[in-house]
């Protein structure tokens, strides 16, 4: 019983929640959560410390393709931040997820 998982980040709430809204609506995940975070990176050259929203998304497998092209066509960032797993769900959840998208 596996799900699937996708992490990005929004640089505002607003942004997360959109993103998250439409995800939703689009029944391209189940469920999302959103949590403000703290991050340092390199960007042309920089050194870059910047609050983010990470968004993490809980969906199907099987809507990896799907998820990750919606994501790249929705996000903000000229390079957004998808790294995706697939879990071992504990089956009142996997079930809950395939009866919810």
């Amino acid at each position: 019983m596996e799900v699937l998982v996708i992490i990005t980040t929004e640089s505002s709430k607003a942004n997360a929640s959109r993103m998250a809204k439409l995800l939703i609506q689009n029944k391209l995940a189940a469920c999302v959560s959103i949590k403000q975070i703290f991050s340092i990176y390199e960007w042309d050259g920089d050194i870059e410390e910047t609050k983010e929203f990470e968004i993490i998304i809980k969906s199907k497998p099987e809507f990896k393709d799907n998820l990750i092209k919606f994501l790249n066509k929705i996000s903000t960032y000229d390079v957004p931040q998808i790294i995706y797993k697939k879990y071992y769900s504990e089956k009142k959840y996997y079930d809950w997820i395939n009866r919810t998208i």
